[in-house]
């Protein structure tokens, strides 16, 4: 029984060690060690201890341990997570010198995390929202530029989904809803890929309508602006 009592008391002791070792880590000391993860690139690590210190809301180290708890999860691409804690930083700190990377990162997050063109567009359209906010912010930002180059893909984003759109409706012999989303595209007058597929499948659809007017329009722009594409090619036959 004696022995017994030995073991208790001493495991006892070594729980209570652990214990108040554990409450000896000042708040200074728990970002040093996050600090040295975050250096050393171990960002799920990292992302742990800054965890623990911005739910202290200690003021003077809350800030710095946010921004890079979110930085952290966007280094190992959660970039889920890491839109949240740039948004809860922009809300906590608006007025610290970092919160116009945290809006940037914001942009950045939500289109690394958008789905190809084929699927639902929600987060595409919500990072073109944040980067036009962005810009509109911090227009002598050296990140603008990048900002708007992202506005531009995510809009180019959009009209693939406009395109695929108007395809699958095509396919489903629904050629009034396909023109619907590739007059969309055509109108725009830019020249790429898109607009020559969107006149070669409207060309297509007046044909199978048996509008050789319409039909005629739309090769005779496709002919002038891709005059060696693969597509004039094969309308050549059917005009």
């Amino acid at each position: 029984m004696k022995r017994f009592c030995i073991i208790v008391f001493c495991l006892l002791t070594i729980m209570a060690g652990c214990s108040k070792n554990k409450t000896t880590l000042t708040t200074e000391q728990k970002l040093a060690n996050a600090d040295a993860l975050f250096a050393r690139k171990k960002y799920s690590r990292a992302a742990q201890l800054y965890e623990d210190i911005t739910f202290e809301r200690k003021s003077a180290s809350t800030a710095h341990a946010l921004m890079r708890q979110a930085e952290s999860y966007f280094a190992i691409n959660k970039f889920t997570d890491a839109q949240l804690k740039f948004r809860q930083f922009i809300e906590m700190f608006p007025d610290h010198n970092e919160v116009n990377k945290a809006y940037y990162l914001v942009g950045v997050s939500l289109y690394e995390s958008s789905m190809p063109a084929h699927y639902d567009q929600t987060e595409t359209l919500q990072a073109i929202d944040a980067f036009k906010l962005f810009v509109e912010k911090f227009p002598s930002d050296e990140r603008y530029q990048n900002a708007v180059e992202y506005i531009r893909k995510g809009q180019y984003k959009l009209l693939q989904k406009k395109l695929n759109n108007g395809y699958i409706y095509y396919k489903m012999k629904d050629y009034s809803g396909a023109l619907m989303y590739l007059k969309e595209i055509t109108e725009l007058g830019n020249s790429d890929s898109l607009d020559r597929k969107a006149l070669f499948y409207s060309t297509l659809i007046h044909l199978k309508q048996g509008n050789k007017e319409l039909a005629a329009e739309s090769f005779s722009n496709l002919k002038s602006k891709y005059p060696g594409s693969k597509e004039t090619k094969k309308l050549k036959k059917k005009i």
